[in-house]
């Protein structure tokens, strides 16, 4: 699924090049995979993201952000990806109080 730019900053794809290919030298900041190699745990071919640390899109500060595999990126959003499942389950019922 390709990724709605429109909500980052308008330098994010410098500032996520920076972080991925500069700052990381192609590697997790994570685990140390390195950009399209197969992870050394997955096997899978590593693509390089860039996080948010605390998972606020509009916090770009270059302390905010980290080159990260899937796995390790998938790992570090797990409990922000709980929460926001239950919100979407908890906005599709409806709640009666007695």
């Amino acid at each position: 699924m390709p990724i709605d730019y429109s909500q980052y900053c308008k330098d994010w794809k410098l500032r996520s090049r920076f972080i991925r290919f500069i700052r990381a030298k192609n590697r997790c900041e994570m685990c140390g995979a390195e950009n399209y190699k197969s992870h050394p745990i997955t096997g899978s071919r590593v693509i390089l993201t860039v996080a948010h640390l605390d998972h606020d899109i509009n916090n770009n500060s270059l302390f905010n952000l980290k080159a990260m595999c899937q796995k390790c990126h998938l790992n570090y959003d797990i409990e922000q990806h709980k929460r926001n499942r239950k919100r979407k389950k908890m906005k599709g019922q409806l709640i009666i109080f007695n």
